[in-house]
């Protein structure tokens, strides 16, 4: 048996309960991990909420960001042995597997080896956000070097990776960020400006500091109604990208309110790296010379044991946190 996080009804982080549970035996294409630490993500809270893109089968699990060691792989497993330290990707329903856990069953298609150095809070921590980054702005997005980037939830582990990628490829990263509170630690992390969205016209500031043509790429955390602004920044044939939905609310297509500009508009979630084999291979090597390099690090806001899996939750949604929310199942 193993203590798994599971949930039985839709609800706040109070519903999420730990319970003992039998991860079972690996299948074809699977394998047994050891789990060592687990990187929180909001899609967790959406899924566990009601809120997400397909709805939780009850009892249901939850987890799609971890770091451990293989215990036992399943028929048809190569390049993994038992033994190995690696971190999981999110390439799967959440309704399929979950990895809050102390052992958990995975397919080994969403495994990547762990470099040599990083640990097991790192290697929780630092996969997604950058694989995230790089896909939007690299492999869809074909960001350059001169080009400016506009970085909404700047501070969340996402919009911190997106800085440090932004300024890895030679683009200019623009932070937007609701309150001032966080303004000096976006700086800090590399922003070249910060825009503070309670207090100033996003759009305006926006288009002052791209000396009126705007932004190349807006990459939107928020969505909702805010999209309208943040498209008015976008340059002619500059592309907004919607990577998350932390507003809760519709998003319209703002191109008829304003005249039918040259905009591109488009949603896009890290599947698009973590289901295409080749396109993994190019991100992950990416990522690794990021980190070899020391240009990307996982930025860890707090670490909380598995038995807090609540407050690690409340901690999310309380939007204070800057970086990664880890949890971890043993002291490390």
């Amino acid at each position: 048996m193993a203590k798994t996080v599971r949930f039985h009804e839709i609800g706040g982080p109070e519903v999420l309960r730990l319970e003992d549970v039998e991860p079972g035996e690996p299948g074809t294409g699977e394998v047994l991990l050891r789990v060592d630490a687990i990187g929180i993500n909001r899609a967790e809270v959406l899924f566990r909420s009601g809120q997400y893109i397909e709805e939780p089968r009850l009892p249901a699990r939850l987890g799609a960001e971890a770091a451990g060691i293989v215990e036992a792989a399943g028929p048809g497993v190569s390049g993994f042995d038992v033994g190995d330290h690696v971190s999981v990707l999110p390439a799967f329903s959440q309704n399929d597997y979950g990895v809050y856990a102390e052992r958990a069953v995975v397919p080994a298609a969403a495994l990547l080896h762990r470099p040599d150095g990083v640990d097991a809070v790192t290697g929780a921590a630092v996969w997604m956000p950058y694989l995230t980054a790089y896909g939007a702005m690299v492999e869809v997005g074909g960001i350059r070097p001169g080009d400016t980037a506009v970085i909404n939830a700047a501070s969340s582990s996402v919009g911190l990776a997106a800085i440090h990628t932004a300024n890895r490829l030679g683009a200019t990263p623009i932070a937007v960020t609701r309150t001032e509170a966080k303004k000096q630690r976006l700086l800090d992390e590399g922003a070249a400006e910060v825009v503070v969205s309670d207090d100033q016209d996003v759009t305006a500031v926006i288009l002052e500091l791209t000396g009126g043509k705007g932004t190349e790429y807006v990459f939107d955390a928020v969505a909702g109604p805010g999209v309208v602004d943040l498209a008015r920044a976008v340059a002619a044939d500059g592309t907004l990208f919607l990577w998350g939905a932390q507003s809760g609310q519709p998003t319209p297509f703002p191109g008829f309110e304003l005249g039918m500009p040259a905009l591109n508009m488009r949603t896009y979630t890290v599947h698009e790296i973590t289901r295409s084999p080749e396109r993994l291979r190019r991100a992950s090597a990416f990522v690794t010379s990021g980190l070899r390099t020391g240009a990307f690090r996982a930025v860890v806001d707090t670490v909380f044991p598995l038995d807090e899996i609540a407050l690690a939750h409340k901690h999310m949604e309380s939007n204070t946190q800057v970086g990664k929310i880890v949890v971890t199942t043993r002291e490390l």
